[in-house]
This record gives C-alpha cells, sequence and structure tokens, in this order.
C-alpha cells in the first residue's frame, strides 16, 4: 500500500499469491478515504483456457465490492498457442432448479452448536448415571451387604450394573438431545416452506435484470485485461519503461522469470523499482 503502483509477474500458478492481493485493495479501494495504488498485473500462461484464473480476480458474489474502483491493468501472455479457442455455444444451456418442498436443510444431527450439545450430553450422562449407582447401592446392594450373616455383594455383578447404567444414561441423554434438535429441525423446515409458498415466482424480466447487473463485474475485467496470444513478456522493456518514482515489483513465478526481473530492477537505471521475489519452492 506504500508504493504508488505495483507491478505484479506471474509465471502460471504463481498468480495465486496475487490473487489475494488484489482482493485486498479492491477491499481497500472500496472504503471513504482510502487510497490505494495503481496495479498492473503481468502473467503468463501456456493454454488460452488458463485465463480462467482471472476470474479468481473478481468480488465475491452477494458483496457490494466493486471492481470498477480498482485501478487495474492486466496484461495476459499466452505461451503456447496463437489462437483463442471458440466454445460452441449451442453446448451452453441455462437451468434454473426449483426446490422441492420434500427438501429438508442439511446440518448436522445435533445442529449447529454440535460441541455445546456434546458437552451436556456427556454432563448429564454422568448425573443420570450417578443417580442410577445411587439408587442401585442404596436399595439393592446395601441391605445385602449388611446383612447378619455378612454376606458381600459380589464385584463381577456390581462392575455389570456400572456397565449397564453408563450405556443407560448415555442412551438416555443423547436421544434426548437428537429428539429436541429434530423437533427445532422441523420447526425451521415448516418456517422455510411457509415463506417459500407466500414468495412470487421471479419474472423473466427480473432474472435478466440479475444477470445484467452479475456480469457488471465481468466486463470491468475484460475492458482491463489485454490478451497477447504466442509470445512471452518482455519484461525488460515494460520495466524499464516504467517512470513513476515509487514502484514495488513483485514476483511469482520459474526462477528464470524472477531472476530476469531481479537483473531488470538491480541496474543503476531503475532507481524506481523495488524487488521483491515469491517463491513456491519447497
Amino acid at each position: 500500500m506504500r508504493y504508488e503502483k505495483l507491478v505484479l509477474v506471474s509465471g502460471g500458478s504463481g498468480i495465486t499469491p496475487f490473487i489475494s492481493v488484489i482482493r485486498e485493495i479492491n477491499f481497500q479501494s472500496n472504503r471513504r478515504g482510502s487510497r490505494t495504488p495503481r496495479i498492473h498485473l503481468i502473467c503468463a500462461f501456456k493454454k488460452y483456457a488458463n485465463l480462467a484464473m482471472l476470474e479468481l480476480l473478481l468480488p465475491v458474489s452477494g458483496t457490494t465490492l466493486d471492481l470498477s474502483r480498482l485501478q487495474l491493468q492486466i496484461e495476459a501472455y499466452i505461451t503456447q498457442e496463437t489462437e483463442p479457442k471458440t466454445v460452441n455455444k449451442s453446448s451452453i444451456r441455462t437451468i434454473l432448479f426449483k426446490p422441492d418442498p420434500s427438501d429438508a436443510p442439511v446440518s448436522a444431527v445435533l445442529g449447529p452448536n454440535s460441541w455445546l450439545w456434546l458437552g451436556a450430553i456427556i454432563s448429564s450422562s454422568f448425573i443420570i448415571f450417578l443417580l442410577l449407582i445411587g439408587l442401585l447401592t442404596r436399595f439393592y446392594i446395601f441391605p445385602i451387604d449388611h446383612n447378619t450373616n455378612n454376606m458381600k455383594y459380589p464385584m463381577p455383578a456390581s462392575a455389570a450394573f456400572g456397565m449397564l447404567f453408563v450405556c443407560v444414561a448415555i442412551t438416555i441423554a443423547a436421544s434426548a438431545a437428537f429428539l429436541w434438535n429434530n423437533r427445532e429441525n422441523g420447526k425451521e423446515l415448516n418456517q422455510i416452506r411457509t415463506i417459500d409458498m407466500s414468495t412470487p415466482a421471479p419474472s423473466p424480466a427480473s432474472l435478466v435484470y440479475e444477470t445484467e447487473l452479475e456480469s457488471f463485474p465481468h466486463q470491468s475485467l475484460r475492458q482491463a485485461t489485454t490478451v497477447l496470444l504466442g509470445r512471452r513478456p518482455n519484461l525488460k522493456k515494460i520495466l524499464s519503461e516504467l517512470k513513476d518514482e515509487n514502484i514495488g515489483v513483485h514476483v511469482s513465478g520459474p526462477r528464470t522469470m524472477r531472476q530476469e526481473v531481479a537483473a531488470v530492477c538491480s541496474s543503476f537505471s531503475t532507481d524506481n523499482l523495488h524487488f521483491e521475489s515469491i517463491s513456491f519452492s519447497w
């Protein structure tokens, strides 16, 4: 953020860290009074289909971020193809799915607060176990242990009762938690069905309007992107033509690309370039 301009040079999957950088700067640019640097993204891909990675720069669906506020310039180089791949439009179909009334929302067995419910089950199981053991000891084992014949209740039978009561306590607590959450999920499902039945179906005009609104970020991305086929970026020429006073140059890609950019930034004629390398080597 301290630079006047950012030059991001990537090769292949090296664009990955720059996606996060650009999306963060886009978020900052949509805040009032924030000053963000201009961005020049130079990316190289082997295939034309790899350009789909640039769509990751778009804001997340449902947010109010505007990509057009970002001063972004993209140069995409396709190194192994000289013609763009065309898509057969007849094979593309738009399908609208309407939810079935019998569909239930997907959720955990114990609901969204499963850890809280699990703690409650363990605590209540322990309490139920203590109550059962207390009743067994007081009304069944205690009279036998204090007979005049000095008979003791056998330990194997006492251990068997203890294991049985553990299973009974866990079963009672878990069943109660499951039935409670099942009832709450049923209420939520009925509310969702009521809302779906009371909401009118969208008109075709509104669907077209939503599609047009959704395409605005794509249009901004296309306008900012220049695709160059069958060639590699001349990094020395591009970087030497930059005249801004304070430029941050970040590189993420093959070693040869990082070395080439580092050599340009370290030359005496480019005092305005500040080099930083990002390596994916393990």
